[in-house]
């Protein structure tokens, strides 16, 4: 039983199919079969049968699975943690929404890994579907973005900043000269610039392009959610951006927010990792300082502005 083929079947059992466990493991199809041929000979079950509605699996099939997502993540910590003593460093494995790694990650790293001189972090994006599987591998460490669907019970989930993202155009769009809110209709005749985010069926952006059923050619994909906002600033089309990062914008008129249906969306970021006693410490380190003010401020601000000058809002009720 190789790593190999424990990596085989479970892309299987995770994604459904072979040949999707084949494009997930940029292997061919006949590469994943083999694997699974060996480890149905080595252990005497078929471990699954295919039916009209997919993938049956049997008794053996799951403790195999389960059993094999312990024993994936077991030699990559293990791995990662030989090598950690080999260097005298410790590093942490970050995980991220496209959305939040452009905005919000780069001050907080910067921030969170200048407190300790034997810390390295390593930033990856991913698509938050893909956050459990990647945290129960311990391929990652933690992983931040939009809470997932499914939330394993041995995981922690730690929500820290809310957010709103609303659609903007340059001052030269037709839509900057309207008073009221844009109808649905118009919304979807619209040209849609958009950044990596939406390509994926988890987070914000895809959940706004599905309320408002915008059609697939009416979108422009770039390879940032900035350079989607620039485009809009010459009056091209509509884009989606997040309030704090577009507020100059927006003050010195280069931008204008209209608003219409589900407009503006408000969203959440969250971190994910596995529980105490099986996530690194440093994993345990970073879910608590995402939640202090001077995380927030490094979020939305950058680490510019130093943490004395951050005040966060207070609220007061008054009882008669």
């Amino acid at each position: 039983m190789t790593p190999a083929q424990l990596r085989a079947f479970s892309a299987t059992v995770r994604l459904g199919s072979v040949k999707a466990a084949a494009a997930d493991l940029a292997v061919t199809e006949a590469a994943v079969s083999l694997h699974i041929a060996h480890l149905r000979r080595e252990l005497g079950d078929k471990l699954f049968t295919r039916t009209g509605s997919g993938l049956a699996f049997t008794p053996g099939g799951l403790r195999l699975a389960s059993r094999a997502a312990q024993m994936l993540g077991l030699q990559n910590q293990t791995v990662l943690e030989v090598r950690q003593a080999g260097s005298g460093r410790r590093l942490l494995r970050v995980a991220a929404s496209s959305l939040f790694a452009e905005y919000a990650a780069p001050g907080l790293i910067e921030l969170f890994a200048g407190r300790a001189d034997d810390l390295d972090v390593e930033l990856s994006v991913h698509d938050p579907q893909r956050f459990p599987p990647l945290l129960t591998e311990r391929a990652v460490d933690v992983a931040i973005g939009p809470r997932p669907a499914a939330v394993e019970a041995t995981m922690s989930c730690t929500h820290f900043l809310d957010y709103q993202m609303i659609a903007v155009v340059g001052s030269a769009h037709p839509l900057a000269a309207r008073s009221g809110p844009a109808g649905v209709a118009e919304l979807r005749e619209q040209t849609w610039l958009l950044g990596p985010s939406a390509v994926g069926r988890a987070g914000m952006v895809p959940a706004v392009l599905r309320r408002l059923q915008i059609p697939e050619e009416h979108q422009r994909i770039f390879q940032s959610h900035t350079a989607a906002v620039d485009e809009a600033k010459h009056g091209t089309g509509v884009a989606l951006a997040l309030t704090f990062a577009v507020g100059k914008d927006l003050a010195d008129g280069d931008l204008r927010q209209i608003a219409g249906a589900g407009l503006p969306a408000r969203g959440s970021w969250n971190l994910l990792s596995l529980g105490d006693r099986e996530a690194p410490p440093a994993a345990a380190e970073l879910r608590r300082f995402v939640t202090t003010p001077r995380a927030i401020q490094a979020m939305l601000r950058g680490t510019g502005v130093t943490a004395g000058r951050f005040r966060p809002a207070i609220h007061v009720t008054l009882w008669s």
